[in-house]
This record gives C-alpha cells, structure tokens and sequence, in this order.
C-alpha cells in the first residue's frame, strides 16, 4: 500500500502529478481498491480532507443501503473550499464571472472568503437560520448563487437549488418537500441582454401556506419587484451590516450538505439527499483526475447551478482543489456561436465542460467558428449529461481541440455526486461515444438483471455500482422506502441488491463501457432527466385530456425530444387539436418549466394497453421512432389500437 500512496503524496505542491498519468497507475489504484476498499478511501479521505476532527472509522455498512462514511468524522465544507486555501492562495481568482451583457467580475480567495462569511452572518443574524434548516436557493448564474451555498454550508444549514427555468409550480413543490424556512432568489437576471424575472415566481410559489418565513432578493437586473412586508429583504441592503468573519460550524462526516430534488418515474420529484464528507472528497478527487487542472489553469463548466454538474463541477469540485473556476450568466450562442469561444480566448481556458446538446447546437450554428479564435490554451475538452454521438465528437476533438485534446466523455448522475465511469486525461486510450472504464474505487458493472452476472462483451444489461462509496446518495428526503425502492430493487449480485443507475449498458471487446441509455421511464432531454410522470401530470390537468401516454424520441439537438400521446374527451377536431396543443404546452411551462414542453404532440383514439390496463410504452417508443413494431400485440386488450395510432403519426 505505501507504493501506491506515494501517487497521492499530501505533502506534495498543489496538482503536482494529481492525475492518473498512464494505465499502469490506473490499474495500480484498481488493485489497490480491490484488496483493500476501505484503505484506498482511507489513504485519500486522510490527506485530502481537512478535519476538525479525525474519523474512527471508514465504512459501516451495518443498515445497507444506508451506509455510512468517516464515522465520527468532524469538517466544514466551506473551510475545505475557502478557508485552507488563504494561506497560499488568497490573492488567486477564486471565480471569474461573465454576465450576459459581457460585464466581468474577478472574485479572489480572500474576497470570497469575506461575502461566504458576511452571507453566512445575515442568514443566522437577519434570518435566524440554523444548523438543519433546510434554505432554498432559486438563483440566475450569478456569484451570490455559489456565496450562497457555501453560507448555507458554513452554518450547517441544507441548502436545496431550484433551477431558475423551474416553474412556480415546480418551485413549490420542492418548497413543500423540503419545508424550506427560507428561500433566496433575485429580482432576475439577464438572457440575451433583455431581463427576465425569478422573483414573480417565488411569490406565486409561496401564495399558498408554506413554511417559509423569509425571503431574500438580490438584485441583479434593477426591474420592478413586488415586496412583501414582514417577509422580503433585500441582500444588497442588508449585506453591507454584516461581518466578514464567521466562525465555520462543526458539522459531523454525515451531516446532510444539500438536497438536489431530481425527476423519477414516478410523479413527484425525489429530494437527492448528500452529506458532507464524502461528497467534497470526489468532488475533489474527480476534479483532479478527469480534468487535470494544475496550479494556473482556467477552467470552465457551462452547466447551470441548479443541476448536480453545476454543484460538483462548477462551485464545490474546483473550490476544493483551489482552482479557478468560470461562472457564465448567459448562453453561449449569444450574441453569436463564437461566443464560447471568444471566451476560451480570452480567460486563456486550459479545461472546457459542456453537455453534448451544447455542441451539438455551437456545431450547426457555427461550424466554422473555433477557427477564428486562439483556443491553444485548451488542454481537456469534457462532455456530461448523456453519450456524445460520434459526428459531435469528431468536431470537437478536431476543431475545437485541434485534434490535441483529450475528450473526457463522462457519465455520472444526480445520485453519484461526481463521476463514475470517464476516460483520464493523458492516460486512457479514447473511443469516440465511449465512456470507457470505472474510475478507481467506483466498482462499477453491468449485470444482467435476471442472473445478477456480469455480461460479456456485445451484451446489454444494467449499469450497477456493487459496493457503496462515499459520495452517493444518502437517502430521498423524508422518504426512506423510496430510496430503497428507486436504488436497490431491480438487481442483486450474489444475493445482495446492489445500486442500480436506471441505465443500460454494454461491454465492448477491450472492456470499455458505452451507455446506452434509460430503462426507466425517464427521458434525457439535452442532458436533464424528465420523469414521464411529472410532464404526463401536467398534461392530464387540461380538462379537455382523457389519457396521456410520454415517451423519448431522438432529437438531433437534444439527445431526446419529448414527444406525447393524447387520447381527448369527445370528438376529434383538428382546429380544437392545434389550440389544444398551445393550451397544453402553457400548462407544462407552468407546472414544471419550458424545458419540459413537448417537442411532438399527436392525438390518438387510444393507447396501447395490457389486459391489466399497464400501458405499453415500448410499443409507442417504437412508433414515434418509425421502428416497425417486433412486439407481440396479441396480448393487448384492443390490438388494432397499434395501427390506428401509426395511422394518426402519418396522417
């Protein structure tokens, strides 16, 4: 074991040699997990945390599936992003903001030390915020959003984002799970230069009873806002009073550190649970093994916030190592499809993390546009959110990274915190749409879900994590049958249910891993995952819908498009049809948000159906996808529902 620890030496310069540099130390590291699970966590929870107090032990599996990590373990998140790094690093850019409008904010280490402090003393002086208290934050990309969370961390309150494109109705829904004391919003921000609005929302949201009792609004885009007396105050206000020095609360291994509510199969989203140790540990460590960023590198995640990708990879991940991170309030196709790259250029951006949907719109916008820009600065280009198709690949790697970078093709989720299964930089040998091999120990593979073996080469089965490892979910709020239900009911391997991903998979001749995509009743849409149910629900609430049934259709932009079957009350007319449709779609803006809206709607006399009533979407999958139908209709209980609705496709 003391070979192997010399790869991670905690004594060493910041990123010296922090990345896996060949398949040799990759498959060291393997081993080492595999003899020794519990001291190859040992050796990096030990160098790579800052603890107040140290942990007795590593791993209790005692109540599997809820194990536990570092027990008896005290630390603060927020010292392990900020405080720690101040000797050394005070003066280093912490967070380079871009706004929309192109205005720029350069945010050190000592900076973000004092508005995390002063944030943290105005929600436990202004707002009696508490260790548990559980604080939601509806915010645009804008700095407060990462002072927020990292206040919310240092007081050992939970913190629960909602991403700004969520609706009212979404808003409250998360509100309610959560009972949230306090939500953080803003008057809005800006989208392609023209103010949009967040803090609308937030009251419409709160018009029924709820438990909050205070509402803070930063204000960003100057517009007029309504404010409630008694309940709304405003951050610029009140901030100036507050002091930049706030004493980091002890908060134990498994304290919770954030809710992340997440869509599922069923209706009602699940409040992804994470804690505290385990989470910053792999967001440290696969910030610097997949992405490699040294001591004076730049490094940009387009993502937003309010997902998983912006938790780990844009505010916790590079704060940790005490990189420099890139916040963009706008989209990158605006004021052109340069725009990205004009910023590559500019910050001299060494790492570049974005969702294949991204490049595949910067693709057909601007093919030609990386040329003009000087992009030799960038080093690893990296995907996330669903499998990158070759074409896209290839442009990438070849106009965008000159053919010279490495594509870190990444596959994790909301409920893994950080990557599972990525190509190194530099060391594992690529393949284009190919996520290639599990990080070190994540014991990931896919089994077959009958026998619980693990398949060969050129076969499908389901993507599983056999062992637990620290930076998974801990739980579904307030829902413990959930978590067991949603996570550990579908495969077991040797007798014991093991985590299951929802995703299917296959092996290719050298081992490599290609992810193939849902099993679930879930749909990818540019890189989000919409539970059918949730966006089935908002469709059903027009009264004029008898039965809907959603599926995923391909979309060349992104990844899957929604696309849904209506069977309507009373006769068909098509004028009805087309303002329906309208009428339809407002009530999914409104209930989850305009990434839910359907990109097809077709209106059928039926839906496919079991004797049992279970709806065979299978079948409908096929359809919306012009695949001929190989399933036996034999068994439905009106089988010539099938071809009455491929009649409607085409007509």
């Amino acid at each position: 074991m003391s070979e192997l620890k010399k790869i991670y030496n905690p004594n060493r310069e910041f990123a010296a040699n922090a990345r896996i540099k060949n398949m040799c130390e990759y498959k060291d590291l393997v081993e080492h997990a595999t003899e020794d699970y519990e001291g190859f966590w040992d050796t990096y929870a030990s160098s790579k945390i800052e603890w107040m107090k140290p942990y007795s032990k590593v791993l209790d599996e005692s109540k599997a599936p809820f194990s536990s990590w570092f027990i008896g373990g005290k630390l603060n998140v927020s010292t392990q992003c900020i405080d720690r790094h101040l000797d050394k690093r005070k003066n280093k850019a912490a967070i380079i903001f871009e706004g929309d409008r192109g205005d720029k904010q350069i945010i050190t280490y000592l900076e973000l030390s004092y508005n995390v402090n002063r944030f943290a003393n105005l929600l436990k002086n202004k707002f009696n915020v508490k260790k548990g208290d559980r604080v939601i934050i509806y915010m645009p990309m804008i700095p407060e959003a990462a002072y927020a969370m990292l206040a919310c961390a240092r007081i050992g309150a939970i913190h629960s984002i909602v991403f700004g494109g969520f609706s009212a109705e979404a808003l409250r829904d998360r509100i309610q799970d959560a009972e949230a004391k306090v939500v953080i919003t803003a008057d809005g921000a800006f989208r392609k230069t023209k103010p949009y609005m967040l803090k609308p929302a937030v009251d419409q949201a709160l018009q029924a009873e709820t438990t909050v009792e205070k509402v803070l609004v930063v204000e960003r885009n100057g517009e007029d806002v309504e404010w409630v007396a008694g309940r709304d105050y405003s951050y610029n206000e009140l901030i100036v009073d507050e002091s930049s020095k706030c004493e980091a609360e002890m908060m134990d291994s498994e304290d919770p550190l954030f809710l992340l509510y997440t869509s599922g199969s069923t209706g009602k989203p699940k409040g992804v649970q994470h804690n505290s140790a385990g989470y910053i540990l792999w967001a440290q460590m696969t910030m610097e093994w997949v992405f490699d960023v040294k001591e004076n590198d730049t490094y940009w995640c387009t993502a937003d916030v309010g997902w998983i990708t912006g938790h780990t990879y844009i505010v916790y991940g590079p704060l940790a190592m005490g990189a420099t991170t890139v916040m963009f309030e706008g989209v990158p196709t605006y004021p052109d499809a340069g725009r990205a790259w004009r910023m590559v250029e500019e910050y001299k951006i060494n790492q570049f993390y974005t969702a294949p949907t991204a490049i595949r719109v910067l693709h057909k916008m601007g093919e030609n546009e990386p040329a003009k820009y000087d992009l030799s600065s960038l080093k690893v280009l990296g995907t996330v959110g669903e499998p990158i198709d070759p074409p896209a690949w290839k442009w990438y790697y070849e106009d965008v990274g000159n053919s010279k970078c490495s594509i870190v093709d990444t596959y994790w989720q909301t409920e893994t915190g950080g990557h599972v299964v990525s190509p190194l930089p530099g060391a594992t040998p690529i393949k284009a749409g190919c996520a290639t091999l599990p990080l070190p120990g994540i014991m990931a593979e896919i089994l077959d879900p009958k026998t619980g073996e693990k398949v060969g080469a050129g076969e499908s089965g389901y993507m599983c994590i056999t062992k637990p490892w620290p930076a998974m979910i801990r739980g579904v709020w307030g829902d413990p049958d959930r978590y067991v239900k949603s996570y550990f009911g579908d495969v077991k391997k040797d007798g014991k249910a093991v985590y299951f991903t929802g995703d299917g998979a296959n092996y290719d001749e050298d081992g490599y891993i290609t992810i193939t995509g849902r099993t679930d009743d879930v749909i990818n849409v540019s890189g989000h995952r919409m539970g059918t149910a949730e966006v089935e629900a908002a469709i059903k609430s027009h009264a004029k819908v008898a039965e809907v049934a959603v599926v995923g259709r391909p979309h060349e932009l992104k990844g899957e498009g929604i696309f849904a079957y209506i069977v309507m009350k009373g006769e068909d007319n098509l004028a009805e049809e087309i303002e329906l449709i309208k009428e339809i779609n407002t009530n999914i803006k409104q209930e989850i948000g305009n990434i839910a809206i359907c990109d097809d709607m077709v209106f059928v006399p039926g839906l496919p159906k079991t004797r049992s009533g279970k709806i065979m979407r299978r079948i409908l999958r096929s359809i919306a996808k012009g695949e001929e139908i190989t399933q036996d209709i034999s068994t439905l209980e009106d089988p010539s529902v099938v071809s009455a609705i491929e009649k409607c496709i085409k007509g």
